[in-house]
Order: C-alpha cells, then structure tokens, then sequence
C-alpha cells in the first residue's frame, strides 16, 4: 500500500518509485501509466480508491480467484485461458449464414529468437485490463472496418514450442474487410494490449522487450523524474490507499489511493 497526499496526481506515483526503478536505467518514454485499468497522462488527477500501475512496453505478445483450467471472459468476444486455445471451435462459433470471410490468426511459439534456441514460453498480463483493452479493440475494429464480428483469445502461463499463444477471428461479409480488419487488431494487440512474454532459452532467460506503445499514451520524459523500467517482473504493480503505507503485491508495483 503506498500513501499519497490529497490531490496527488499519477505523476506523483512515478515520483515514489524513482529510487526504486533507477538502478534499471529504463527509458521513460518506453513506459505507460494506467488509471483504473485505463490508459492516463501523468497529470491525471488521482481519488480515493484509484488504482494505478506502471506499465513497460507489452510483448511482442484479476481480483477474483479463478480457476486456470476456466477461460476468463470480458463480453462475448475477448478471452484469457491458461488452457490450449481451440481454434476450430471457436471458429465455428462464431460463423454465420450471412458472412462471406471467415479470417483466423494463429500466433504460434516458434523455436527461435534473438538467434538463440527458443525452449518454451511464458505469458503474465495485468488481466483485468488486458480483458477490457481487447473489448475496446474488437468495439473498434467493428467501427473501422465494418466487419460482422471478431474475437480474441490469448493463452497465459507456460507454453511448448508448437503451440498457439493467440487466436483472433474476423467474421465478415467481405473479404478485404475480414484481412484488414485481422492485421490491424494483432498489430493493435502486441502494441497496446498489457500482456509479456518471457522467453526461455537453453542458456538463460529474459523478458522480452516488446513493441513501442502507440505516442499518445506513453509517458513524455518532461513529466516526471522517473525513469523506470521494471528488471524482475513484466509490469509494475502495487495498490496505493491513502493513509495506508507503501507494501508490494505479489511480483508487481499497481496503485489504489
């Protein structure tokens, strides 16, 4: 827990953690910053109650308890399961008379990377925010595109060489529509979407850097003394209460006032 003084702002929880980040020599303008599970400026005045965390760039891939063999769900369309993704299943549920495409992604793990043998793969995400990110996007695409429907569904925990890491099916009732509609939501995915991927070779480990956050919600350097960049664990997070004192959760510094 981590106390914060009336009218503080997010950029104020950047400020605690300065020391604590530093030794990372992280870049700030690879960092993002959320404000109940929503994408903020470090201006952005804090409540009580609020939660924040401090985000690293996500892979180039929750309050309740849940079971890992259950897909967690957000709406009809966006997913998170700890379990192998089925893709023909979810293929054939969402298809319909009138669609003229049908448009499947599969993201698989592969043997290799950074020239290294590739051994297996390990996924972590802020959950509740990635849920509801994954929704926004799906609700976007719908809009942009004009497609019928989409869905996404991302594994977590570990995954062997060979195995799909994320499925997303568009549903339209032409095909360009479908394809555009496919790539943009995966690029959108790896670039906004609070999901990391450590990779594990045959000699070490290492979280992978990711892709760069779209500019409007990365953090400008001239906001804040803090250059952070969590070493240990994918995202920082930590709950933040007023009147209570600063205490880690689990592997994560993400901010309740």
């Amino acid at each position: 827990m981590l106390s914060l003084p009336e009218h503080a702002s997010a950029a104020d929880v950047l400020q605690h953690y300065e020391k604590r980040f530093s030794a990372s020599k992280g870049n700030l303008s690879s960092i993002a910053i959320s404000v109940n599970q929503e994408y903020a400026r470090p201006e952005k005045k804090l409540h009580p109650g609020d939660e924040v965390a401090l985000l690293p760039p996500v892979s180039g891939g929750a309050t309740e308890t849940r079971s890992p063999d259950q897909p967690v769900k957000a709406g009809p369309c966006a997913f998170i399961t700890r379990e192998p993704i089925a893709s023909a299943g979810l293929l054939e549920g969402i298809k319909r008379p009138d669609d003229g495409a049908a448009v499947v992604f599969e993201g698989v793990v592969r043997n290799h990377s950074r020239g290294r043998r590739t051994i297996f793969l390990e996924y972590e995400a802020y959950e509740e925010m990635a849920l509801k990110q994954m929704e926004s996007l799906i609700a976007e695409s719908r809009a942009q595109f004009q497609i019928r429907s989409a869905a996404i569904i991302h594994r977590l925990g570990k995954l062997e060489i060979g195995e799909t890491s994320v499925v997303i099916i568009v549903a339209s009732a032409h095909r360009a529509a479908a394809f555009d509609a496919c790539r943009w939501l995966i690029d959108r995915l790896k670039r906004t979407v609070p999901i990391w991927k450590k990779e594990h070779f045959e000699d070490g480990a290492v979280w992978s850097d990711g892709e760069p956050f779209p500019e409007h919600i990365t953090l400008n350097p001239q906001t804040s003394v803090v250059e952070a960049r969590a070493s240990s664990s994918p995202h920082s997070r930590e709950a933040t209460r007023k009147g209570s004192h600063s205490g880690n959760s689990a592997s994560n510094p993400v901010a309740h006032k």
